[in-house]
């Protein structure tokens, strides 16, 4: 008896170990690679972060990922951005990757937003990042209407002018100054996001407006979530049709569809917020 709990046990927060388990595995790898004990603090706190996340969700604690979200969140915003002054936006990826160093931002989107997509999908935008971590704290967390594919194309404009503005401070400023421009950089463009988050969530009764029109993140999250090995699919046996998943998705993905093919499949943030919804228990990663 004790062997069949134990291996339950283990089957039901599998998802949690796993993920310590792949954070931890990175961190160690880095902290070898570059012999810098802080990578290893750094993965190893923001896995325990997510695997304690999951492990509350298999709790059915409501809260888990709000939970996962500051953890994680502030801890990017506060201490990597504020106190250590690393520019984490994604002008931090390209200043840090125009300077050939493949440190702080560079690891980061490397690590988050380029291949770890390929193992959690968006799992970043659903619970680690500190622009939605303010925005979920809005009134619309459910959509008011449809997505708007056209709109979506505003995130390329936003990338590319990310892009070229770290490319005119590079030829524009002397090297000495690029650092302190950086820094400014990451405090101005983070009151740009909160207010432009705000003020589109308000304007489309949807709190994640931002992260579907005009992050630029996205543009690296998107095409690799089509291939993610961690997925939200349904068991057809259970699924009455009830709707109530693609009413509580904030993001507005056909749940009802386990393609990868399905609408506004590399929008899913994983939130499971269509499994806390479901009456019958159909939907699971």
């Amino acid at each position: 008896m004790p062997k069949r709990r134990f291996c339950a046990a283990l089957q039901r927060y599998a998802p949690s170990i796993l993920m310590l388990a792949v954070f931890e595995t990175v961190g160690v790898a880095l902290w070898l690679a570059k012999g810098n004990l802080f990578y290893l603090g750094n993965f190893s706190y923001i896995g325990a972060s997510i695997a304690l996340g999951l492990f509350l969700f298999e709790r059915k604690a409501r809260w888990a990922r709000r939970v996962v979200q500051f953890l994680v969140g502030a801890y990017m915003l506060v201490f990597l951005g504020l106190y250590r002054r690393e520019n984490m936006q994604i002008e931090g990826f390209w200043y840090y990757l125009f300077l050939g160093v493949f440190e702080a931002a560079t690891i980061h989107y490397a690590v988050a937003k380029i291949f770890g997509p390929l193992l959690f999908g968006r799992g970043w935008c659903g619970y680690a990042c500190w622009t939605a971590m303010v925005l979920d704290l809005l009134p619309y967390r459910r959509p008011q209407g449809p997505n708007k594919p056209r709109l979506g194309r505003l995130r390329y404009a936003m990338f590319a002018l990310s892009l070229l503005f770290v490319c005119a401070l590079f030829l524009l400023l002397d090297p000495a100054a690029l650092e302190p421009a950086m820094f400014a950089c990451f405090l101005a463009g983070n009151l740009v996001y909160y207010a432009t988050g705000i003020g589109l969530a308000i304007a489309f009764k949807d709190n994640r407006a931002f992260c579907k029109y005009l992050c630029p993140v996205t543009v690296f999250l998107k095409p690799m979530s089509y291939y993610s090995l961690t997925r939200v699919t349904v068991d057809p046996a259970r699924c009455v049709s009830c709707g109530k998943c693609q009413k509580a998705c904030p993001m507005g993905v056909d749940m009802l569809d386990s393609a990868r093919s399905r609408k506004n499949g590399t929008e899913c943030i994983l939130c499971l917020e269509c499994a806390k919804a479901c009456p019958k228990g159909a939907l699971k990663l």
